[in-house]
């Protein structure tokens, strides 16, 4: 990309002309063009300022309150917690509560069970009472939609720590599920990295069945507090549902049956598997929830809070504490300056920001410095395939990820880096792991090949969301984009990957968003994809994509599509305008060759209006998903990135247009 520069920022003056050269001086589209340059020259200064010394962005990852719940109920089970804490916590959790007395996992989003009681619990352990109006609002609905009784397994196990409820009315999970070879079904590899880091310390809670004083009751959470579980009737024996049940009966005989050494013996195997697993920062897998329960599983086995292992784990999740101007406290789930600093680094260069710019220079330096050199679990499918991936969080080596290391070898092209054979040697390596972790069937999933056995789902343990990883149009997307950009379009696995994109287009067009909401965020990631590798504007695919997308734009100008679509179909394409998701749409047309369209012209002139005068873009609603529709996440960075990213393409033209032969520009 040519471009004069602006000493002011490094950040490029637009050219007047498209990709293919068509003269856009009329007023009709200067309009929507003069509009985006603008919005360019704010946006990159906003991004430029928030860059961290070292090299790297981050915005905060905001879940819903059973992150702050959960973290209170630790420090209560292990006996660790604190006023200042306790109070900070209590505070952002009511500041959470809805007007119906009910805690939503996604601004917008309807009450949801599960967070509602754990929300409820900590703030009892808060020093709420149980008459104050907002709990009373709240144990009321509870009631209402059917007590604890109807809560997720997780939740019940996080009350039966305390007694409030029965260890033998939750479904039982053995710790010999660790000796279960790989290929066997239900071995611990056939779950998902997340889920079997979960599961692993969780089986050791289980057998343990620990119960810590109850610091006061929860009859006000029971529809009978008599009878605190009504009996549920088994599915029939005929059908999976039936089986498992069946076999969570029989497990519950093995609980009080099983061999005392073996249990033993059991237990200790799972927790060495816990420990060769925590990363250098004292954190498992750089995630929150299997921090916490390997901590109270290595906690029940005897390692004492004073233990190193231990000690580590916990001053990591406090590192997961978002402190706000108010004083309240959010807990991340996880962090993501990985994903955030390659994203960051790709908008600053397509809006024109020169590749040698000392802040995207020092970006790149950061990315080379966090890749994965050596063996994960994901070497259990692939143990012969050379190490190079890069993974979401700071410390997180054990569980590279496909989707990461696809962008960020797309980032550092995009950066004139002083050392071009260190930058070679890690995009090679990054290149070669990403083609090794290709599934069967021609696509990528996010962390693991051909994770797709469909017996975990239907474990009754497992109610907490996707437990399995399997590929994903999202991610191949941006895989087969960069082998695209490294030159590999025509390469065997590049072509699968194509084959397997065009056989999963819905039929109205549009693509699922397995990590991003929803069929936008797919949409949007596939398109440049396919035009990347060569195919044409008019493929009769890339035309109905064109189609929905533009059938689905908002009145006002820009694009949105609620958590809801996981599981309504009339939400499918339909919400509020949001910035991420109107880049999101704008990316995809701008690929597709629609850059004179009416529909990208009043989605630039949206997200230039709906810019703040700082450059940033605010975004309440949640576009980011953890699992479809369970676990939603808002990326507070993706407001800021991938509008600037489709403005700059909008202005400069598509980063792979004319390009040729590997990294070249």
């Amino acid at each position: 990309m040519t471009a004069t520069t602006d000493g002011s920022t490094g950040a490029a003056t637009p050219r007047a002309a498209s990709a293919t050269g068509t003269n856009h001086s009329a007023p009709a589209a200067a309009a929507p063009l003069d509009a985006a340059t603008r919005a360019i020259q704010r946006s990159t200064d906003f991004l430029l300022a928030g860059q961290d010394a070292q090299g790297w962005w981050k915005g905060d990852l905001e879940t819903n309150v059973t992150m702050d719940a959960e973290d209170l109920l630790l420090r209560q089970f292990l006996g660790i917690q604190d006023e200042s804490t306790t109070r900070a916590a209590g505070l952002f959790i009511r500041g959470q509560q809805r007007d119906d007395g009910t805690w939503a996992t996604f601004f917008g989003g309807p009450g949801e069970l599960s967070a509602t009681i754990e929300a409820y619990v900590a703030l009892r352990l808060a020093g709420d009472a149980p008459d104050d109006p907002h709990m009373a609002t709240a144990s009321a609905w509870i009631r209402e939609q059917g007590g604890i009784a109807s809560a997720r397994v997780f939740t019940r196990i996080w009350l039966a720590l305390f007694g409030w409820w029965k260890w033998d009315d939750l479904p039982e999970l053995p710790p010999e599920l660790i000796y279960f070879p790989k290929w066997f079904p239900l071995n611990i590899y056939d779950f998902g990295c997340w889920a079997r880091q979960t599961i692993v310390p969780l089986t050791i809670v289980s057998a343990k069945r620990p119960v810590r004083p109850a610091p006061f009751p929860l009859d006000e959470l029971h529809t009978d507090a008599r009878v605190p579980n009504p009996a549920k009737p088994l599915a029939p024996v005929a059908s999976w549902d039936g089986v498992f049940q069946r076999l969570d009966k029989a497990l519950h005989l093995y609980h009080k049956l099983a061999p005392r050494g073996v249990r033993k013996a059991a237990m200790n195997s799972a927790a060495r598997w816990i420990i060769e697993r925590q990363e250098n920062d004292g954190c498992w897998g750089g995630i929150q929830p299997p921090a916490v329960y390997s901590i109270i599983a290595l906690h029940l086995l005897g390692y004492d809070l004073d233990h190193p292992v231990l000690k580590t784990g916990l001053e990591s999740l406090d590192r997961f504490a978002v402190w706000r101007e108010d004083g309240a406290r959010m807990i991340e789930a996880c962090q993501s300056p990985v994903w955030d600093t390659c994203l960051a680094t790709i908008a600053l260069a397509d809006a024109g920001v020169p590749a040698d710019h000392p802040q995207l220079v020092k970006a790149a330096d950061w990315m080379l410095g966090e890749q994965i050199v050596r063996p994960g679990d994901w070497s259990v499918r692939r143990p012969g395939l050379t190490p190079g991936g890069w993974a979401f969080e700071f410390h997180n080596d054990n569980y590279p990820d496909i989707d990461d290391t696809a962008e960020v070898v797309l980032a550092l092209r995009r950066v004139a880096h002083p050392d071009k054979p260190r930058m070679e040697n890690a995009i090679e390596r990054g290149v070669r792991w990403n083609l090794g972790m290709q599934s069967k069937n021609g696509a990528w999933a996010a962390f693991d090949v051909d994770n797709t056995s469909a017996f975990p789902n239907r474990l009754p343990f497992c109610d907490f969301g996707e437990v399995i990883d399997p590929p994903s149009a999202d991610v191949t997307a941006h895989v087969v984009e960069m082998l695209a950009y490294e030159g590999k379009s025509h390469d065997p696995r590049t072509r699968r990957g194509i084959e397997w994109l065009l056989a999963d287009q819905e039929a109205n067009g549009a693509w699922f968003g397995r990590w991003g909401v929803n069929y936008i965020y797919g949409t949007g990631s596939v398109l440049p994809a396919l035009t990347a590798v060569g195919m044409p504007g008019s493929h009769p695919a890339i035309r109905r994509a064109v189609t929905w997308l533009e059938s689905v734009q908002n009145d006002d100008g820009g694009w949105g599509e609620d958590l809801r679509s996981y599981r309504e179909e009339r939400w499918i394409g339909h919400g509020a305008s949001t910035a991420s998701q109107t880049a999101w749409a704008l990316i995809g047309l701008l690929a597709a060759g629609e850059r004179d369209s009416k529909a990208v012209e009043r989605g630039v002139e949206w997200l230039a209006e709906a810019q703040r005068a700082d450059g940033s873009w605010d975004e309440p609603y949640f576009t980011g998903t953890g699992f479809p529709w369970d676990f939603s996440i808002n990326y507070h960075l993706y407001r800021q990135v991938f509008p600037l990213t489709a403005l700059g393409r909008y202005v400069n033209g598509e980063p792979l247009a004319g390009v040729s032969g590997k990294g070249s520009r």
